[in-house]
């Protein structure tokens, strides 16, 4: 099996960089051993304009036979093997050799080069002989959508002598685009054993969450998702099922958080050299985390955390010492441990980070005395008669020092130009609000519970609609009227008439 992947470069910016990022040294052929057979990586060219690492994967058929089944769901029949296409085309056995030989790279890790493992690249990879039950037209529909300029499956024919026997199953895969070596690495590594449609070795339920971490940022939103979760786990009815289920979770919360594109975004004429506007879901994390170290909050609640994008912010910032994320469902609590890599956190950073399930319209007294609470984007997915519940639980239980809620303001949305009028920004949204009426229910709840608020806008605010996002910083009061101090004591204020 044979693969290869290349870059171009400048003077200042040499192609050979592929060799920190692949930790690989160009001018060194490498030997390791494998479960099946022997890896070696080389190089072919390395210069400063073009750089090509080879991994070439050698495979004992004997040694395949003897660890196990030599094909995924094929007969047992003595000649077959021994006699098949295991050592010579690309197949899951290559995507193993690839977790062996490019572990950080596939995860994305380089310390001598780390800003150069977050660009995207000019790459091309090159598979000779790939099996592809599907034919060309798959590859393409499994490739295409991953921002591959150029996608080519040159099919094979049985023998070029007798070219009326016509084209076998394998094709030629070429890749060309500009990409993080990373994700192109992942792509690869679950989509080879989704074009053969098999696999050398059983699919055990860990499959699940290997297929997840590599197709994190890409296969929640493919169109053929549902057949690469079939193929990849071997079609196994109940870890299919569990897959779909938890991609489906990625998908609407990644539809949630992008939301519409903005009509400001839609209508600047941005050239290439200038910077492109921040998504609102950056945004408004941006502006959570800016109010969250005014208020001087060091202990945080995030209610509704969903798959932790917040939780992965606060982490980020040391003065954010505990953490605590709550959903009502267990499976976006399970995407969110899994972004967030808790299972190979070092123990002092998982330390600061808890997820807890649980429904926000009950009490719950473990999440009395935390500096801050967040609802971020919330509300809205609440029925109306189910606020006040919810209110009681985090304002009159929780009590928190700082409660921030975020929500869309629906006189924006008029200015999303792909929104139909009259729909609101995601369908599990039970109402959205006005800016009056926001600030109308956030009063109320301020003067019941002892509390202050101010409004904040986020995101670009239009001098007639107002800005796509509103936020309440709410503020406990003291007995006298006047807004608790932060953490460290400097500031106060005194508060506003309830």
């Amino acid at each position: 099996m044979f693969l290869t992947i290349s870059t171009t470069g400048t003077s200042e910016r040499p192609a050979t960089d592929l060799g920190y990022l692949l930790h690989k040294h160009p001018e060194k052929a490498q030997t390791f051993s494998t479960s099946h057979g022997t890896a070696h990586v080389f190089y072919p060219e390395a210069s400063a304009d073009r750089c090509t690492a080879a991994l070439l994967l050698e495979v004992d058929p004997v040694a395949l036979v003897r660890r196990g089944k030599g094909r995924g769901g094929a007969p047992d029949a003595a000649l077959a093997q021994y006699v098949n296409d295991r050592p010579y085309a690309a197949s899951s056995l290559l995507s193993v050799a690839m977790t062996t030989v490019f572990k950080s790279a596939l995860k994305g890790d380089c310390r001598a080069m780390p800003e150069r493992a977050r660009e995207a690249l000019p790459l091309r990879l090159e598979v000779p002989a790939l099996p592809a039950r599907g034919g060309a037209e798959l590859v393409r529909k499994l490739f295409l959508p991953l921002g591959w300029t150029r996608v080519e499956a040159e099919a094979v024919p049985l023998d070029e002598r007798f070219p009326e026997w016509g084209d076998s199953r394998y094709v030629r895969l070429v890749l060309e685009g500009e990409l993080r070596l990373a994700d192109a690495l992942r792509q690869l590594y679950v989509l080879l054993p989704v074009l053969d449609d098999a696999k050398h070795y059983w699919v055990a339920p860990d499959e699940v969450d290997k297929l997840l971490r590599a197709g994190e940022g890409w296969l929640a939103g493919h169109p053929e998702r549902k057949l690469i979760t079939s193929r990849y786990l071997s079609r196994r009815l109940g870890l299919t099922r569990q897959a779909a289920e938890q991609l489906e979770l990625v998908r609407l919360a990644e539809s949630d958080d992008l939301e519409v594109e903005s009509v400001d975004n839609a209508v600047d004429e941005t050239t290439d050299t200038e910077e492109k506007p921040l998504p609102l879901a950056e945004r408004r994390r941006s502006a959570i985390l800016e109010a969250l170290r005014t208020a001087g909050a060091s202990r945080v609640l995030d209610l509704g955390c969903g798959q932790g994008q917040l939780v992965q912010a606060l982490l980020k910032d040391a003065r954010f010492t505990e953490i605590v994320g709550v959903d009502v469902s267990v499976r976006a609590l399970t995407v969110a441990a899994r972004r967030l890599k808790l299972d190979r956190m070092g123990e002092r950073q998982a330390g600061r980070i808890t997820l807890r399930q649980g429904a926000l319209t009950y009490t719950d007294k473990q999440l009395k005395g935390y500096d801050a609470a967040v609802l971020s984007e919330v509300i809205e997915h609440l029925d109306l008669d189910r606020l006040p519940a919810l209110e009681y639980a985090v304002f009159g239980s929780a009590r928190p020092r700082t409660v921030l809620v975020t929500t869309p303001n629906v006189e924006y949305n008029v200015r999303w130009e792909t929104l139909p009028a009259g729909h609101v920004r995601h369908s599990d949204h039970r109402f959205e609000w006005t800016r009056e009426q926001f600030r109308d229910w956030a009063g109320q709840v301020a003067g019941r519970h002892g509390y202050t608020a101010e409004f904040v806008p986020v995101g670009p605010e239009d001098p007639e609609v107002g800005p796509p996002t509103q936020m309440a910083v709410f503020t406990m009061t003291t007995a006298d009227g006047t807004t608790t101090k932060t953490a460290d004591g400097t500031t106060t204020k005194e508060a506003e008439a309830a």
